[in-house]
């Protein structure tokens, strides 16, 4: 098959869309088939470009794992802002459009979410193959839902109800409709989108998950990250992510204002990633002298198994609202296959998959006092811990090996491409 992948983000960015399609398209490809990724130029996410990159109008062509990636010109706006951020999104929309224009057909075309518009560069990609040849068997159009929009900007605050939304609502609707198959990351997806009138055969669920051959591979030694963090001898909990308006990161700083007050000098909050919210946090912590907690900003992919390795214990967190009651985000599976205990703030569909799996903990969302009465337990029981990070691992490995995931991808791809 040629196979045209629509994708906001890609490798050498490291957040978990990026993650997914290139796991998923490197595997396609190891199976013979042809796949393009149209992304655009990595900036992720300050919005500067990554060295050896450029932001141009011609686009630039590189591979990776045998996967071609063409990548367009976009309105470069860093992760956090509202119009900045939009523009960036439309000009992908445009950008990638256009250029699909001069590329042959493909039997299959994905577009994923987030962000919004990638879906509908998806839709106008679409319907342009089609009139450029109405006669040709069509190109079969799936689009991935990994984020509800644009339920989730209103869940985090970052745009009031309006008639923005109602539009961006009206455009949600067309763009399910005119998808020929839709793909979502969990059943609790599957539910929003069964609510939005989308028939149930028309959606499958390929969830995320772990690479069995990067788990095998040598284990990362902690030493590196504990003293370069000052962690030698320090219980540490670490969020591993985007510290977005939805990581609801904040109850660090709070619980770090328990922990000063009960004398727990043993006791550390790393938070390991950027965004929107990091800077502001990272300074109030500063002026507070809070130093239980320590933020690092971001850092290359490929060192996250050494801040997996130097946890304790990881913590998966989001703002308590009944939207994020359907999501499952993918540090989970990366965090139990590196044999670490979760402590999951989040309800729902997150919270009974790490506690099916044996390999972590729940707490309400937001709740500093939980948080601090489990660190303060799991500080004096790391057996305990070392137990559940094992029985997590066995049971992702059986459950979300991304093989599998992919072959069952690809297997429906295939159906539908005939």
């Amino acid at each position: 098959m040629r196979i045209l992948f629509l994708s906001h983000y890609f490798p050498p960015e490291g957040n978990a869309p990026a993650t997914r399609v290139a796991a998923l398209t490197s595997r396609w490809v190891a199976a013979g088939h042809q796949v393009t990724v149209l992304t655009g130029a990595p900036s992720v996410p300050d919005g500067v470009v990554y060295p050896g990159y450029r932001n141009r109008l011609l686009p630039q062509e590189d591979t990776y794992h045998g996967v071609r990636v063409i990548r367009v010109w976009t309105w470069l706006a860093p992760n956090k802002g509202t119009l900045r951020r939009i523009l960036n999104y439309i000009s992908f929309m445009a950008s990638a459009t256009l250029r699909a224009l001069f590329l042959r057909r493909p039997n299959v075309l994905i577009a994923t979410s987030p962000q919004f518009f990638c879906g509908w560069a998806g839709v106008l990609c679409h319907w342009a193959f089609r009139l450029r040849n109405p006669l040709a068997k069509p190109t079969r159009f799936v689009l991935e839902i990994r984020d509800i929009w644009p339920e989730s900007i209103g869940a985090v605050g970052a745009m009031d109800e309006g008639h923005l939304i109602r539009l961006l609502e009206w455009l949600e609707k067309r763009m399910y409709a005119a998808a020929s198959h839709i793909v979502t990351v969990g059943d609790g997806y599957r539910r929003r989108l069964l609510e939005r009138g989308v028939p149930a055969e028309r959606i499958s669920i390929v969830m995320n998950g772990v690479d069995r051959d990067l788990l095998e591979a040598s284990p990362p030694t902690p030493g590196v990250v504990r003293h370069e963090w000052g962690l030698e001898g320090k219980f540490v909990c670490s969020y591993i992510g985007t510290i977005g308006m939805a990581s609801g990161l904040d109850i660090f700083l709070r619980a770090a204002r328990l922990l000063r007050d009960m004398g727990r000098d043993d006791i550390r909050l790393m938070a390991v990633g950027d965004g929107a919210i990091r800077e502001e946090l990272q300074a109030q912590a500063t002026q507070e002298k809070l130093n239980h907690v320590i933020f690092t900003g971001r850092r290359p992919k490929l060192e996250m198994p050494m801040f997996l390795a130097a946890s304790d214990l990881c913590f998966v967190h989001l703002i308590k609202t009944p939207l994020f009651e359907t999501v499952i985000p993918s540090k989970i599976f990366e965090a139990l296959g590196m044999r670490r205990a979760i402590l999951i703030g989040v309800d729902g569909d997150s919270r009974k998959l790490v506690e099916a799996s044996g390999g972590g903990v729940s707490i309400p969302p937001e709740d500093e006092h939980a948080l601090v009465d489990a660190l303060v337990h799991f500080s004096a029981n790391r057996k305990q811990l070392q137990q559940m990070g094992e029985t997590g691992r066995t049971y992702v490995l059986d459950h979300f090996d991304r093989d599998h995931l992919a072959n069952t991808y690809l297997e429906l791809l295939q159906a539908m491409a005939g």
